[in-house]
């Protein structure tokens, strides 16, 4: 691509109607970091069937803080799917976390789960097997191919809903009916 795309960090992308690959189709991810490398990020809309408290158990670590629990884990994309990621807000600081801005962090380390168990902090938090990623100039391309649309996070979408009301959530940040899309597009 010859444009130079602006940086997507802390943007949503929104999977188009016409989206082909399962993995993705009718999701809404949330891109951690983006740069001229490629890109990463994590789907927040996408529920598996295991609990944090089943999770916890896996890892054979205690769960003692209240209402977590229960709280679902997500399928956070295809790439290492073996491997846990945790969104949290605040950012704060941990062995492997990659700081999105001031306000949110991803990390991958075992010490954040141990203090969830423990403390309860941070509170904020969504936890998923597996990350989306996209390889330099990937997902530039796969968006001048009218596969996604983007708008800039918001975080209360993503700790302030329900997973089945966020995909509709960001939609409307653009004013637009996710029934309204269509699967083709056209270019000017």
């Amino acid at each position: 691509m010859s444009e130079i795309m602006s940086n997507l960090t802390h943007h949503f992308l929104i999977a188009m109607p016409g989206m082909t690959d399962p993995n993705f189709s009718r999701t809404l991810t949330y891109i951690a970091e983006h740069n001229d490398q490629g890109a990463l990020g994590i789907i927040v809309n996408r529920p598996i069937d295991m609990t944090l408290g089943a999770l916890f158990e896996r890892v054979e670590l205690p769960l003692d803080a209240a209402g977590f629990a229960e709280q679902p884990v997500y399928f956070g994309g295809p790439v290492q799917t073996d491997r846990g990621f945790v969104l949290h807000r605040p950012a704060g600081e941990w062995h492997s976390t990659l700081k999105v801005n001031e306000e949110a962090g991803l990390t991958s380390s075992r010490d954040i789960l141990q203090a969830i168990g423990n403390t309860g902090q941070p509170s904020d938090v969504l936890v998923t097997l597996g990350y989306a990623g996209w390889t330099a100039g990937q997902l530039e391309q796969e968006i001048a191919d009218n596969a996604w649309l983007t708008v800039r996070a918001d975080l209360s979408i993503i700790f302030g809903l329900p997973s089945e009301e966020r995909l509709a959530a960001a939609m409307q940040k653009l004013g637009i009916d996710f029934t309204n899309l269509s699967e083709t597009a056209g270019h000017a």
